[in-house]
């Protein structure tokens, strides 16, 4: 499997491997989330329909969660602020800030993401192919708390985490307001990884590992369990490769 011009490492990325990290606390179901009459124009950008949508969904059982899982740590709120198609997502950044009026722990609004990626509505491969890359100062040697307004397969939380780890700090747990179930398990499962290089060998992962700057180990347990479901290398290569150049 030997590089092309097309397989440039055109997203590389700083991902850390698993150790413990909690399953992600959602507050609200998907369909109810996208039903609401305010969420169009809180994704595209509106804070006030963004306030609106988070106030009626937010769970307060998930609220005295956090508050009782992290009162010693108090993290800091970080959202991801993410450029969709239609303007700047503004549920992370309203989450962010009802959780700390609630909870009384401070927030950081400078981390931002600095490439689009258009991963709402985006397959598998294209959210694996588009990896999200963040910039922003870090607290060094203060807990975080991640912020989004949806989990997919987990990579841009995952990308979050890496940047603030990266940076000095550390990373706690993750909460968002509404994403698939299966995937509040982001940390990657050992027997999940040894079935994905059993399946497709050491010369995927050398490959995955050029392209994107890390390895299996750090892929979320989504992630690993897409490719492991994927039914050939060559099938998964000429996705990711399709994915970038759409």
């Amino acid at each position: 499997m030997n590089s092309a011009p097309d397989e440039e490492q055109v997203n590389m990325i700083t991902r850390y491997p698993w150790d413990v990290f909690p399953p992600v606390w959602i507050h609200a179901n998907e369909s109810t989330v996208k039903q609401h009459p305010s969420y169009l124009a809180a994704k595209s950008g509106d804070p006030d329909a963004a306030y609106l949508l988070v106030d009626a969904l937010l769970n307060p059982i998930i609220v005295e969660q956090l508050a009782e899982t992290f009162a010693r740590q108090k993290p800091v709120l970080v959202s991801a602020h993410a450029v969709e198609g239609s303007g700047v997502n503004a549920i992370p950044e309203a989450l962010a800030d009802i959780l700390a009026q609630q909870l009384g722990w401070p927030t950081d609004m400078s981390i931002v993401q600095i490439n689009i990626v258009s991963h709402t509505g985006a397959d598998g491969f294209s959210r694996l192919a588009r990896q999200a890359k963040f910039d922003g100062d870090i607290l060094a040697g203060k807990p975080y708390l991640l912020i989004d307004d949806f989990i997919g397969q987990g990579g841009t939380l995952a990308n979050l985490r890496s940047h603030i780890m990266s940076r000095g700090g550390s990373v706690l747990g993750a909460t968002v307001l509404t994403g698939k179930p299966y995937s509040a398990k982001m940390a990657l499962d050992g027997v999940t990884l040894e079935q994905l290089r059993l399946k497709h060998g050491q010369r995927l992962e050398n490959w995955w590992n050029h392209r994107f700057g890390f390895k299996f180990d750090c892929l979320t347990e989504s992630e690993a369990r897409y490719l492991l479901n994927t039914p050939d290398v060559d099938r998964i290569r000429n996705k990711i490769i399709a994915a970038v150049q759409g």
